[in-house]
């Protein structure tokens, strides 16, 4: 390529050249080169030796590509390694494509060039303008060497034992450091107190905390600048000048991602006039203890919002305390703003909009970006000005008399509790899951359900990562994502590339350890084949919750649990609800038998006499003829049938059926006697009963059995009586009915003779028609005369019969046919004319 061809030339011939390579891609794609590969020997050979060697170019230029980027891409052995490695390869590619787009439009003049910003002590405080509403990811994860590593104070991340305070002096003390470093059993494990708990305590605010005064107005921030510390000549004049200042706002940067415990990235301290910027990654970060000469001063009021992580930060990496501390955030909660944020307070008071989308930075880069230096400035610039304010309000909201009242009291008290809090190991109990950082939590919100092998898994591989991240100095979360270990779990990877398979991008660092990792897996499938499952775990260890609740204790002296009730209803008064309360009816007794009256009309005839014989039978029971009775046997049951009476008969069925019409005309006959004398009968069985029923009422239990042996008789002497006058009867019914089945045979025969009849007419009849039709004295057809006005309308008036036409159009009773539809005109089109 000659030096003098321009850009534009320079860019068209790399197109063409893609251009070409592409065309042979997707032709090479189309051919079939399995069944070439197959046909012939020599081709698979060949194949096989390009395929190695695009493998090996495509892997030097990943590698390549991935150390220009930051990203690192392993060695790709077959054509697999593309399938499993492809999402790593896509971030190469996408990173090389965001980088050419940069560098063209940089070339073009579209955007302007980024300089490298500067380290200078005094920074232009003009804000910078930001191209995006997201944080571009080499800001939100930097690939830079880990800041950690250069401390002179190596950081210990085991958990052997209680963590001691990093203090090596104690400035402003009322009570000496070896007697402050004292261990305290206060909680559920030993730990070490808090160097300034009784400086803390005991403390008294100064006076012009609760006295109101004008707010001071901050500096513009465009027109000053802040100072960059990062020497420690630089940490001891800015000490000089904080001593002086009687209020000091403090805010801290953190970064947990590429360290276990996390790391204090950053400091910003401001006072009236200055900002300053403190590099807190220094190797010698540990002298930055000098600090408590301002940090831990009574007198000097130290302004933070939201202080209650600052406040572990502070002591776990630099040894700060703080004495003094006003906490903006309990403000807002006490004066019920309703937001309760630091870019709430900074749009409320200063009409300032921070850009939050910094609070995700990697703030371990350096040298800091312009963009995120002037966020973290912002974020106590205004600070002091916010505390005027909410001051002011808090003393006219106050009530010092109250205790309830005092707003003030109450910030101060709360912003002393944030001062005290602690730093904690935080332990992990690789067994039962228990600890900040353990496996219990993350397993109670699963919905998997492991089994004893897949759960043995599980623990082993967060132990292993666990144990990984403490001795590198790395998150678990950068080691192995939460999901990569459930995974695992799961599928039981193998072997080493299905266990590669699984794991996520962010874990592709761990391409040496598989052996490890492997070698963990399946001696952890081992001990789990009888080992206990998930749910043996939740079963035998019972929640925080029930641990935390105090044993119940029993009552000593319980009352007797009686029922109030009272003597009568307050509604309803001394009227009984239920016949069964007030006494005016009794149980039977156990040995009576309940007997219940089926009525059902019978076809008999009862004379008049048997309502005489019942009353005398009853006045012999009444008389004491129970004394006399013999024993009376209980009749053996005896089968009976009920039939349907009344159904309507078909004439079919009277016709057919001759036998069966005169019984039942028989029967009809003297059906009415006998349905008359049957209510009689049930009458009186009804009467006897209910007669028998009030027995029991008046008299013993003797008096009810000699009335139960009465009934039994009077049932006796009906039978009797029934049967002899159904066989007095039988005489007479046998005559009647005799005559009325001759009656009946005589109405039939003379039917039957009145169908013959009929019968030899229609043959008659049918013997006449079947003549044949005589052509020569027909009307004619074609020349027939038309039909007269009285024919066309059927006679005389229109109320006859209409003629029948057999010309006339029957089609009109069928279905008609679709329309005729017009011809489209395919290619025209045409518009609507008024």
């Amino acid at each position: 390529m000659e030096s003098s061809q321009d850009f534009a030339a320079l860019r068209e011939s790399i197109q063409k050249a893609l251009v070409t390579t592409t065309r042979t891609v997707n032709g090479l794609a189309n051919e079939d080169l399995q069944f070439q590969r197959t046909a012939h020997r020599a081709v698979g050979q060949h194949l096989d030796d390009k395929s190695d060697r695009f493998l090996r170019l495509a892997t030097d230029l990943l590698q390549s590509a991935g150390k220009f980027t930051g990203q690192n891409v392993s060695k790709l052995e077959d054509a697999d390694d593309v399938d499993i490695r492809w999402r790593s390869i896509v971030d190469v590619i996408d990173g090389l494509l965001e980088k050419a787009d940069t560098c063209l439009d940089e070339y073009t003049g579209l955007i302007k060039r980024k300089g490298a910003p500067t380290a200078e002590p005094g920074r232009d405080a003009k804000r910078p303008k930001s191209t995006s509403d997201k944080l571009d990811w080499s800001m939100k994860r930097a690939n830079i060497v880990k800041p950690q590593d250069a401390f002179e104070k190596k950081v210990d991340n085991s958990d052997l034992g209680p963590w001691k305070p990093l203090l090596t002096q104690k400035p402003h003390a009322k009570v000496s450091l070896e007697d402050s470093l004292q261990i305290s059993n206060d909680g559920d494990k030993p730990q070490y107190r808090h160097p300034y708990q009784t400086e803390i305590t005991d403390m008294e605010y100064p006076r012009r905390v609760f006295e109101k005064a004008e707010p001071k107005i901050h500096t513009p921030i465009e027109s000053t600048k802040a100072i960059w510390v990062d020497t420690y000549e630089g940490v001891l004049e800015m000490l000089e000048e904080l001593k002086r200042a009687p209020e000091i706002a403090v805010d801290l940067e953190h970064h947990d991602f590429r360290s276990y415990v996390g790391l204090l990235s950053l400091m910003q301290i401001s006072t009236r006039d200055k900002d300053w910027i403190v590099d807190t990654l220094v190797p010698w970060r540990h002298k930055l203890e000098v600090l408590n000469e301002v940090f831990a001063d009574p007198s000097i009021i130290k302004v933070l919002h939201g202080a209650f992580m600052d406040v572990v930060w502070l002591q776990r990496d630099l040894g700060l305390y703080l004495v003094g501390l006003f906490d903006t955030y309990w403000a807002c909660r006490a004066l019920d703003y309703p937001g309760k944020s630091l870019a709430y307070l900074l749009g409320k008071f200063v009409d300032f909009e921070a850009d939050k989308k910094y609070q995700l930075a990697d703030w371990r880069i350096r040298p800091l970006p312009e963009e995120m230096f002037y966020y973290a400035r912002s974020d106590t610039h205004f600070l002091l000005y916010i505390f005027d304010k909410v001051r002011n309000e808090l003393i006219d909201s106050s009530v010092p008399t109250d205790p309830e009242r005092d707003l003030m009291r109450h910030v101060l008290n709360n912003s002393k509790e944030v001062a005290l809090q602690r730093y904690e190991v935080s332990i992990y109990d690789p067994d039962n899951g228990h600890g900040g950082r353990g496996w219990y939590n993350n397993l109670v919100k699963s919905p998997v359900l492991y089994d004893g092998e897949q759960f043995a898994v599980y623990k082993a591989v967060h132990k292993w990562r666990d144990d990984t991240a403490r001795a590198r100095d790395e998150s678990p979360l950068f080691i192995m994502n939460q999901q990569a270990i459930a995974d695992i779990a799961s599928m039981l990877p193998s072997d080493k590339k299905a266990l590669w398979s699984l794991l996520d991008k962010s874990a592709r660092g761990l391409k040496n350890d598989m052996d490890e990792l492997f070698a963990v897996i399946q001696a952890a499938r081992k001990e789990g084949i009888n080992g206990p499952t998930m749910m043996d775990i939740f079963r035998g260890s019972p929640s925080s919750a029930n641990q935390s609740k105090p044993p119940v204790k029993a009552e000593v002296n319980i009352p007797d649990i009686q029922e109030l009730k009272v003597d009568k209803s307050q509604f309803w008064g001394p009227l009984p609800l239920s016949s069964a309360w007030d006494g005016s009816t009794r149980a039977p007794a156990s040995d009576d038998k309940v007997e219940i009256v089926l009525t059902y009309p019978r076809i008999v005839d009862e004379e008049n006499d048997d309502d005489l014989a019942e009353h005398q039978l009853q006045n012999e029971s009444s008389s004491g003829g129970h004394e006399t009775a013999p024993e009376a046997q209980t009749p053996a049951d005896e089968e009976f049938t009920l039939k349907k009476t009344g159904r309507k008969r078909k004439v079919d069925d009277r016709d057919d059926d001759d036998d069966d019409d005169d019984e039942s005309e028989t029967e009809s006959e003297f059906a009415p006697a006998d349905a008359e004398s049957g209510s009689e009968m049930d009458v009186d069985e009804a009467a006897s009963d209910v007669a028998d029923g009030e027995a029991p009422e008046a008299s013993t239990a003797e008096s009810s059995e000699a009335a139960r042996l009465a009934r039994n008789e009077r049932k006796k002497l009906r039978k009797i009586k029934k049967k002899a006058k159904r066989e007095a009867k039988t005489d007479v019914d046998e005559e009647a009915r005799a005559a009325a089945k001759a009656a009946k045979k005589a109405r039939k025969a003379e039917r039957k003779a009145a169908k013959e009849q009929q019968s030899t007419g229609a043959e008659e009849e049918g013997e006449e028609e079947e003549q044949a039709f005589d052509y020569s004295k027909a009307a004619s057809v074609l020349n027939a005369s038309k039909p007269t006005g009285e024919e066309k309308r059927g006679g005389k008036n229109g109320k006859g019969k209409k003629t029948f036409d057999p010309y006339s159009n029957k089609s009109g009773d069928a279905p008609k046919g679709e329309r005729r539809l017009g011809l489209v005109k395919s290619g025209k089109t045409a518009t609507f004319k008024k």
